[in-house]
């Protein structure tokens, strides 16, 4: 009994500690959900908040490219190791490395910006860490295309939807990345079912992923603004082209 017992106990502590650590909240938290880096300028800060109010953390920050490569330039993250203490804030500056003039100039270009959290080491035995990470998507935004809050949905009413079988096809002929969250019948509906948020690309094209019949009419697609709103666009559709008629601010 006792041999088996034993390993039993052990494993039983172990998915509970991973368990325990799976649930756990991010100490150092971002105040944004993307980042936009606007042409002509050298830098820019980002805050972050360590939200533990007893141990301090460390912010271990990089950039990456649209495939998840780190890179260190055009942008580039510093410092890449600082320590925030228990409640405090710190800052992330992210600057240019004189090589912003290789990217497109007439539409944005997808990076991602990383924050992992290192905790302190723990005093405790038969304790499991975790360094919880958080990565956001962060544009580069050519000169020309500097959005001002208000005006930051006129863009996306050039979206439009073709039918092509049971799906939409949605076309982005604008110069900004758009991510799509939800698609819906109407403005108070769930989701559909079969839809997964999806992101496109700018002057470009991709398959909706919800099937046309659920959406009705008149397709609800929201989508994600510079300010973290989410704003909802109502379509019209006339044979297989949907516009948009209305923008409801989010």
């Amino acid at each position: 009994m006792y041999t088996v017992a034993k390993p039993l106990k052990i494993l039983f502590s172990l998915m509970g500690l991973m368990l325990a650590a799976q649930q756990a909240d991010a100490a150092i938290a971002l105040d944004r959900t993307r980042v936009v880096f606007n042409a002509g300028r050298a830098s820019m800060t980002v805050p972050v908040t360590n939200q533990n109010k007893a141990l301090p953390y460390l912010a271990q920050t990089w950039v990456e490219d649209a495939s998840g490569n780190k890179v260190d330039t055009p942008l580039t993250a510093l410092p890449p190791v600082q320590r925030v203490e228990p409640g405090a804030k710190g800052q992330i500056k992210i600057q240019t490395t004189g090589a912003l003039a290789a990217l497109p100039q007439d539409r944005e270009t997808l990076f991602y910006f990383n924050v992992r959290e290192i905790p302190p080491k723990s005093t405790k035995p038969n304790t499991l860490q975790l360094a919880l990470q958080t990565r956001v998507k962060m544009f580069y935004r050519p000169a020309g295309l500097e959005i001002q809050r208000g005006d930051d949905n006129e863009a996306q009413k050039s979206l439009i939807l073709r039918r092509q079988g049971d799906g939409y096809q949605l076309t982005n002929p604008t110069p900004y990345f758009v991510t799509i969250v939800a698609a819906a019948a109407n403005e108070k509906a769930e989701s559909a079912a079969s839809f997964k948020p999806v992101m496109v690309a700018p002057k470009s094209s991709v398959a909706l992923g919800a099937r046309a019949d659920g959406l009705g009419a008149h397709p609800v697609l929201t989508f994600v603004n510079d300010f973290g709103g989410r704003p909802q666009l109502t379509f019209s559709c006339q044979g297989d082209i949907c516009s948009v008629s209305s923008v409801k601010a989010g």
